[in-house]
């Protein structure tokens, strides 16, 4: 894992990139970073770990689909996310040459991603690095998936078998329906800003 070489990949890749040891320092600087704004979260264990919603929701407006009730609040915060200033969420996998890569079921985490905020995060800790695109793209779909299938506990032969691999299945619950690969920053997104964080979060 070679972090300097990623980020820097990164920056060629037009992204900024901000760089902290501790989750704890990147939940400080994005409290500091956004105030006053309507904000979207995706679906993403490492904005869990940091606090951000009850942070982030005293002095913003936030709407984060892991505060629904049941599946149809869901969609309906899903949606709302995709219309905010900001958008925060993570990736499942970052390449030292730059790309990253995220799987989704439901789609609103890649969707909001792309499109039509003032500005979008990606909050990312540096074990999801792999050394090139090939490599980032085997650890999303065989190392992130199936732990976020086992979180759901989902009837997929992946969560069966310990969640050692994708089996590429044909069960309706699957969450890996799409696996989005970015390339370089958005074209119509003013800034979309990398925030590395040195430690062991999230798929």
């Amino acid at each position: 894992m070679n972090i300097e070489k990623t980020i820097d990949s990164l920056k060629k890749k037009l992204y900024s990139v901000s760089y902290f040891e501790t989750y704890a320092e990147a939940a400080d600087y994005l409290d500091s970073q956004i105030d006053g704004k309507e904000v979207g979260f995706g679906d993403s264990q490492t904005l869990m770990k940091m606090d951000l919603y009850n942070r982030l929701s005293a002095h913003n407006t936030v709407h984060d689909p892991n505060q629904s009730s049941d599946n149809d609040e869901f969609l309906k915060i899903a949606r709302e996310c995709m219309l905010t200033q900001v958008f925060i969420t993570s990736v499942n996998a970052v390449a030292e040459t730059g790309e990253m890569v995220n799987i989704d079921g439901t789609g609103n985490r890649v969707a909001a991603s792309l499109f039509g905020h003032d500005k979008v995060y990606f909050v990312v800790s540096t074990n999801k690095i792999a050394p090139d695109l090939e490599q980032a793209q085997f650890r999303a779909r065989n190392v992130a998936a199936p732990k976020n299938a086992m979180k759901y506990d989902l009837p997929t032969p992946c969560v069966a078998t310990g969640g050692k691999k994708c089996f590429d299945c044909r069960r309706s619950e699957r969450i890996c329906n799409a696996m989005v690969t970015y390339m370089r920053k958005m074209n119509d997104i003013d800034d979309v800003e990398v925030v590395l964080i040195n430690d062991d979060m999230g798929y």
